[in-house]
């Protein structure tokens, strides 16, 4: 497995794989032709179908057009063999002649892909690739899984992990403020900060969870606003893990230190998911979005609560299982509904994942291996629209932008 910095990519929304994926494939393109005339650019499958929704268009437009003129050919009827998210790009000269062309793919998390191998692929770090290997490090050596990652990763790793905590913060803490309503056409007003306020006049249960439902669903609505997060996995379910964290530092002063170690062991889950699985919604549904970004919310909490290696990866297992089959079905291809509810749904059900386990012993029949492995067939068995093309489910009947 790679480094868990690219679970953890800093950057805007609101889509990781149609928002950022693109904007970076379009600046490699422009590196390579910065003499081109004009440029054109083919998106297929998914990657067309929810675009304009998930602003791939603009992010390539941003980029390119100040160089040069720029085609947008949109075919999201057409899925290329090797992943949804795929794009062309061709540079032409003054005459129009096509002087090169490059095919690559989103293929989730930020990441870039051309055919069979990942573009500027970090080395590999972590010699285990499966819960069940580390588990059974963590029981052999005494360790817990933050300290594997201390083992496999370089030195700044915690200070780009404090830096991680310090951008999660700040996004909760702006969407808070915020009020009025999300771009696009769905006319979606901001939540977060009436959760915010609500919540403070409850009793201790129900604040506890009013305040998770806020604190999820103003990352959330920072993304979907194009706003500065972190991707955890993605950028459509960067509110569970914040969410959890931030809560759980507050009501229990947990320390800073305490906090990166939990998110050390959340990357770590997602980094097991990415490397033996997928994190694209369009490749497997928000199965591999939100439930993965719960199974790591519920391993930090869980760590942070004292659970042993098994509870933790008990904890882990419940948060993905229970997510299993679940569609990503964006309406008008807006990472707003359902996405945001989802954060939010998904950061309570993290902190019940986490008590859950912490009743038993952490023995359980269905390992987290296994569900990861159940999810990948899973996402290839659902239907292309029910894997962020906009045309089932939720979305379906509604009008793409």
């Amino acid at each position: 497995m790679k480094t868990i910095r690219e679970i953890y990519r800093i950057g805007y929304g609101p889509s990781s794989s149609h928002t950022m994926g693109p904007r970076k494939a379009s600046e490699l393109f422009l590196e390579r032709h910065p003499e081109a005339a004009a440029f054109e650019v083919t998106l297929y499958g998914s990657l067309a179908a929810t675009g304009r929704g998930h602003l791939t268009d603009v992010a390539i437009l941003d980029t390119l057009r100040p160089h040069a003129p720029v085609e947008i050919v949109w075919k999201p009827s057409v899925f290329l063999p090797f992943h949804p998210n795929g794009m062309t790009f061709r540079s032409k000269n003054s005459q129009g002649e096509v002087t090169d062309e490059w095919t690559v793919f989103s293929i989730g998390g930020g990441a870039l892909a051309e055919e069979g191998k990942e573009l500027d692929a970090s080395p590999e770090l972590y010699a285990m690739n499966s819960m069940t290997e580390i588990l059974n490090w963590c029981e052999r050596t005494g360790r817990s899984y933050w300290e594997y990652v201390q083992e496999c990763e370089d030195s700044e790793i915690w200070n780009y992990l404090g830096e991680v905590w310090t951008v999660m913060r700040q996004a909760i803490e702006r969407g808070l403020d915020q009020e009025g309503v999300l771009p696009g056409p769905l006319n979606l007003r901001r939540k977060a900060s009436s959760y915010y306020i609500k919540a403070k006049g409850y009793k201790d249960s129900l604040k506890s969870r009013g305040l998770v439902f806020a604190y999820a669903l103003a990352v959330s609505e920072e993304n979907a606003s194009g706003g500065r997060i972190v991707t955890a996995p993605t950028c459509g379910s960067c509110g569970v893990v914040p969410a959890v964290l931030y809560h759980l530092q507050r009501s229990r002063d947990f320390s800073d230190m305490r906090i990166l170690r939990a998110l050390a062991t959340a990357g770590l889950v997602g980094n097991i998911v990415k490397q033996n699985a997928s994190i694209s919604g369009a490749e497997v549904g928000c199965q591999g979005e939100v439930g993965v970004a719960c199974a790591m919310a519920s391993a930090a909490a869980s760590q942070l609560f004292g659970g042993s290696p098994a509870q933790i990866e008990y904890a882990a297992e419940m948060g993905l299982e229970h997510h299993l089959g679940m569609t990503c079905d964006p309406v008008c291809g807006l990472v707003q509904i359902p996405c945001i509810e989802r954060n939010a749904y998904a950061a309570a059900r993290a902190l019940d994942a986490n008590i859950y386990s912490a009743f038993t012993d952490g023995n359980h029949r269905v390992s987290f291996d296994k569900v990861v492995e159940v999810m990948k067939q899973t996402g290839h068995d659902l239907p292309s629209l029910y894997k962020e093309t906009g045309e089932g489910g939720l979305a379906k009947d509604y009008e793409q932008m």
